[in-house]
């Protein structure tokens, strides 16, 4: 081989039994939170992966849509030691990472009493981070960055995993941007489309069912243990290997990415490869391919730059998806369109039922088809596709019907 000729791709040897093994439980994880939590496959897939490669992630949405809720049902089926916790700014150092310890501090030493507080727990979950403190969030740096939490003179080491917050919205001031940076990927939670609704409704009530019969710590039994994902994540080191193509694809859109006004940190950029490795090996492959790139949806620094990024990362997953069909749940897209078929002829029937329609309930019901064909083209089988040729004839035949002209 000359100077001149491109390095071999690294191979790596298949994935172990225990590693084949372990992954499998971790789907199962999956497969449990996605059959709750309605049209939320893409946030549990994020919630693996960030907890494999032992990064950390941000929620950003509205109340009501589930973001403590995944969390703390993924901690029970992985049965983790899990704190969670309501910030505001009258937040007190003491009510995240323990109270004083009285006695010793009667003998001359400063310690926290950090039992079933944040230093003690392998998975966390902040809601509100952004409007706690100061004292709270320079302590949070530490545990973030070096998995170290200082309590007078002494350094602790804490166990975390993963540590997940929440906002209702994204920050724009300077003092929290060491914080937000710290969150590798940042997903976004919003209320169901129209199409959901009786998906939501079914569910929901299950779920007030269950809280009525004792709850999810009643019938959520944990599917894998603290130590299989203690081993899954040991092995993620011998993954960090890339092909050189995958790295050349992996250059191009970062620089595009970059070049639309995003800020991705060289910091970043590399600590995302450990996710692409993590998500590999969530799905029991030795290696990487284009669809780990999803990961890269979510480096937006503010919801305005979600749909810029998708417009970049999207072309080239639709790619892959076209190429390995197999790589989606065979399940997940038959389900989705079971409840977009039924609230599409919910919609025929109110347009073509005879019945005038207000402005109000008209534009109503052509954004609820737009959401619907949306959904569609995201699917992207050959029925999908063929439902979503039906949905610009509905649109078509609305605009040129009388009930739009008059």
């Amino acid at each position: 081989m000359t100077a001149s000729d491109p390095a071999p791709a690294p191979r790596l040897a298949p994935l172990d039994a225990e590693a084949l093994r372990i992954g499998q439980k971790l789907r199962e994880v999956g497969r449990a939170l996605d059959a709750r939590y309605l049209d939320k496959a893409e946030l549990v897939r994020l919630l693996l992966v960030t907890l494999v490669a032992g990064e950390h992630m941000l929620i950003v949405g509205p109340p009501g849509t589930a973001k403590s809720a995944l969390v703390r049902h993924l901690a029970r089926l992985i049965d983790a030691r899990y704190f969670e916790y309501l910030l505001t700014r009258f937040s007190e150092p003491n009510e995240i990472f323990g109270p004083i310890d009285i006695k010793a501090f009667r003998e001359g030493t400063y310690v926290r009493r950090v039992e079933a507080m944040l230093p003690d727990a392998d998975i966390v979950f902040l809601d509100e981070i952004f409007k706690s403190n100061s004292a709270i969030l320079n302590a949070l740096l530490s545990i973030l960055n070096e998995r170290r939490f200082f309590t007078g003179s002494r350094s602790i080491r804490v166990p975390l995993s993963s540590l997940y917050g929440a906002t209702n919205e994204v920050p724009n001031d300077d003092a929290l941007s060491a914080v937000f940076d710290r969150f590798l990927v940042r997903a976004s939670s919003e209320n169901l489309d129209s199409f959901h609704f009786h998906g939501l409704i079914e569910r929901g009530l299950a779920a007030e069912v269950e809280a009525l019969a004792g709850g999810l710590e009643a019938v959520a039994q944990p599917l894998i243990t603290l130590a299989e994902l203690r081993t899954l994540q040991a092995g993620l080191a011998r993954q960090l290997q890339f092909p050189e193509e995958f790295l050349a694809r992996y250059k191009g859109l970062v620089f595009q990415i970059r070049s639309e006004g995003v800020t991705l940190s060289d910091r970043r950029v590399v600590k995302l490869l450990k996710l692409f490795a993590a998500s590999a090996l969530v799905d029991g492959r030795p290696t990487v391919n284009e669809g780990d790139f999803f990961v890269l949806r979510h480096v937006w620094n503010s919801v305005d730059q979600i749909a810029l990024v998708d417009d970049i990362v999207g072309p080239v997953l639709e790619r892959h998806r076209v190429q390995h069909p197999e790589a989606r749940p065979a399940d997940a897209g038959a389900r989705d369109l079971d409840g977009i078929l039924a609230e599409l002829g919910v919609i025929r029937g109110l347009l073509l039922g005879g019945t005038p329609l207000s402005d109000v309930q008209l534009f109503s019901q052509l954004r609820n088809l737009q959401e619907i064909r949306t959904a569609l083209q995201a699917i992207g089988t050959d029925t999908a596709q063929a439902m979503a040729g039906e949905v610009d004839k509905l649109l078509e035949g609305v605009f040129e019907s009388s009930k739009w002209t008059g």
